[in-house]
């Protein structure tokens, strides 16, 4: 199952993106936006995603993606790092990168990596 490190490494890996502190996380941005972040604490990935994604992969396992009342009717939705495979990780990054990244940036990534 996933890790930081892995996190971190397919994150950064999205062009421009930025690793920064967001109160008590870290978050991973584009263009100053942020598309995920990560709470230590809990070992857990917040993304932003779409509402067909984020229904998308919240169907999948409610272990592995979970839908806050508050904040998920913004999309926002909680990955469980110790729950999800690398390569399905991959895939939530990715879509929450394209959603919050500029056009010209979210097209530059294609649906297998970049």
């Amino acid at each position: 199952m996933a890790n930081f490190g892995t996190l971190e490494r397919i994150a950064l890996a999205f062009p421009e993106v930025t690793l920064e502190p967001h109160f008590e996380k870290i978050s991973f941005r584009i263009k100053k936006k942020i598309f995920a972040t990560y709470d230590e604490r809990n070992h857990r990935v917040t993304v932003k995603l779409s509402k067909v994604d984020q229904d998308d992969f919240s169907s999948l396992s409610s272990s592995i993606c979970q839908v806050d009342s508050k904040w998920g009717k913004q999309g926002w939705t909680l990955v469980e790092l110790c729950e999800i495979s690398e390569e399905l990780l991959s895939e939530v990054l990715r879509k929450a990168y394209r959603e919050v990244a500029p056009k010209k940036l979210s097209e530059s990534v294609q649906k297998n990596g970049k």
